[in-house]
């Protein structure tokens, strides 16, 4: 196969909006898969991915196909992710790339997602071929559509491919369309082999198993290579293509996407973004790999069971291996004991995590509530610490100011809810920056907002209230300063760590005030009472009891006088004092659940 038969390309589009249908149409088509094996989304090979409906890990396939000229091409497609938490999966994917298949529903419209992931494609040079999807339904307004994509990316509206991946209608035009547009690799086989690692999964027979596209040069089988970032070499047990099924193969050229399994048997030493070479003949100087994306949202992962936490962070470091974005560090807490402080992209991708780790690892987790990362300036050293955990925030008078991280936030919404938005926002603590009308009907607005407004139920409230129109889109805009306080809370006069939250000065006292008031339900009564105090600095803002349970002692002492009964309260008054002392209360799951649904109504 010559290299200008060979045809890199990608999906992108906003979440739901058929990339996966599409991919399967197409590996359909092209005969790569047969009647017999083919289900709905076969490369959604995860349970959590076929039953959310989202894809999660961008994975590639390879496609035989032969045109209408007669020629025989290669096509290599990487299906990515198109949930904003998962915008790294998509950066890798592109780099792979030559093309881009644009998908955009022709129910819908173009989405903050589908700009997001096109500015991404544009940066990489990538030729786009924009598809629009869903021509089938009633509601679908294909002309509409076509006109807007040429509105907002300039390729004229006559370009676009209207096909249905649901019934496989015009998907012979896609599959054309890659032939004619997307150009082949520029390749060079002779020079020294550079492969770049877009991904990779652990196999506990092959061990690491790296996802590559070769940029230059060859590698045949049982030829030991080379991993550029740290020089760890192996000798490959199985090179091969992905057919969808891994297939081996005896050599990967310049120009193909494959597997290399190495063999290696921990995470650290084959890390996606590195560029493979021969241990023999080694490369120069690496591929220029991806930018190492910065977590936005910290939270704390404890097993329930002590013994567990060896389990834990060998999961975790599996999991880091196929999921490039998940950092993670030890972390102790009073109330939990030992357990890992991780960090994610988003909320979603913490959700996708921690279900991860309860269903393949068979763990069973407590998960604090999500928080951000703060820059702190101390007062009398003027030296600057960041804080990811409430509970490491110094006291009120030792430090200058506290920094949060802001956010670009774009919503694209029909205008009919632009009061709805503004509130929202407005709600949040946000700054409206400006707007505009891509198509008539429709609004986008951008707002600054700090991160930690948005990272719980920020996407939900936006979605509920706007009937499901609205999608956003955001990108770190810096840290600025702001009045913020440590809100501590305290169960029978201890502080929990695990429930400290960061808000600002204004909204301590509410927030305080619906924290206590659901943890007072939550929390099971004991013998004696238990207070439950919300706290900023020394100062207690808002108080709640949950009441003892009552034993009758006067049940027996009945007639007589009212001296005896109160001789027998007060013993037992004496009796649960001393308790008091010496009990402790257990602060149960639902209680750091609670955190997650303080919502501001």
């Amino acid at each position: 196969m010559t290299q200008s038969n060979i045809r890199n390309f990608c999906i992108i589009a906003h979440i739901d909006h058929g990339k996966s249908t599409l991919a399967d149409r197409l590996l359909q088509e092209t005969g790569t898969i047969t009647e017999r094996e083919m289900q709905e989304q076969v490369l959604d090979s995860m349970d959590l991915e076929r039953e959310k409906g989202v894809t999660i890990k961008a994975s590639a396939v390879r496609m035989k196909y032969t045109a209408k000229d007669g020629e025989e091409y290669i096509m290599n497609l990487i299906d990515t992710p198109g949930h904003v938490d998962f915008g790294y999966e998509v950066s890798r994917a592109l780099l792979g790339c030559e093309g881009a298949l644009l998908v955009v529903d022709a129910t819908q419209g173009i989405e903050a997602q589908t700009l997001a992931n096109l500015y991404l494609a544009l940066d990489a040079d990538l030729e786009i071929i924009p598809v629009v999807n869903k021509i089938d339904l009633p509601a679908a307004m294909p002309e509409d559509v076509a006109e807007e994509v040429e509105n907002i990316i300039g390729l004229p509206a006559e370009d676009v491919i209207p096909i249905s991946a649901k019934t496989g209608q015009n998907i012979g035009a896609v599959l054309e369309a890659i032939v004619k547009r997307v150009p082949p690799p520029t390749i060079d086989y002779e020079a020294p082999l550079r492969a770049l690692v877009f991904d990779s999964h652990y196999d506990s027979y092959k061990g690491v198993i790296a996802y590559v596209r070769v940029f230059e040069g060859k590698l045949n089988k049982r030829q030991w290579v080379q991993m550029m970032s740290n020089e760890v070499t192996a000798e490959p047990i199985e090179i091969g293509v992905f057919a969808p099924a891994m297939k081996p193969v005896d050599t990967l050229s310049a120009g193909e996407v494959g597997y290399i399994a190495t063999g290696l048997k921990t995470v650290r030493e084959c890390r996606v973004g590195d560029t493979i070479t021969l241990r023999e003949y080694p490369a120069k100087k690496p591929l220029p790999g991806y930018q190492a994306v910065k977590p936005m949202v910290f939270a704390g992962f404890y097993p329930t069971e002590g013994e567990d936490y060896s389990l834990l962070k060998e999961a975790l470091e599996r999991l880091q291996l196929n999921d490039a974005a998940l950092v993670f560090e030890q972390e102790t807490s009073d109330a939990l004991n030992f357990g890992f402080r991780c960090g994610f992209l988003g909320l979603f991708h913490m959700e996708i995590i921690q279900e991860r780790l309860e269903r393949e690892y068979d763990l069973d987790l407590i998960a604090t509530a999500p928080s951000v990362r703060y820059e702190v300036k101390m007062a009398h050293t003027g030296e600057e610490i960041v804080i990811d955990s409430p509970a490491d925030l110094p006291d009120d008078g030792n430090f200058e100011e506290i920094r949060e991280p802001w956010m670009h936030v774009q919503i694209f919404t029909p205008d009919e809810y632009y009061g709805v938005v503004m509130d929202l926002v407005i709600k949040r603590r946000g700054e409206f920056v400006g707007q505009e009308y891509p198509a008539p009907g429709r609004v986008v607005l951008k707002f600054d907002i700090p991160l930690a407004e948005i990272i719980i139920d920020f996407y939900d409230k936006l979605k509920s209230g706007t009937r499901g129109y609205a999608s956003m889109d955001y990108e770190t805009a810096g840290y600025r300063a702001s009045d913020l306080v440590k809100l501590e809370v305290l169960v029978n006069k201890a502080p929990v760590d695990a429930l400290a939250m960061i808000v600002h000065r204004d909204m301590a006292y509410h927030r305080g005030q619906k924290l206590v008031t659901a943890l007072k339900n939550k929390i099971p009564r004991q013998m004696f009472e238990v207070p439950i105090q919300a706290a900023t600095g020394k100062r207690v803002i808002s108080r709640a009891t949950v009441k003892a349970m009552r034993k009758d002692v006067l049940a027996k002492c009945y007639g007589g006088d009212i001296t005896r009964k109160r001789k027998l309260l007060e013993k037992q008054k004496k009796g649960k004092k001393r308790m008091k002392m010496i009990g402790t209360v257990e602060v149960p799951q639902e209680a750091f659940m609670a955190v997650l649904s303080l919502n501001d109504d």
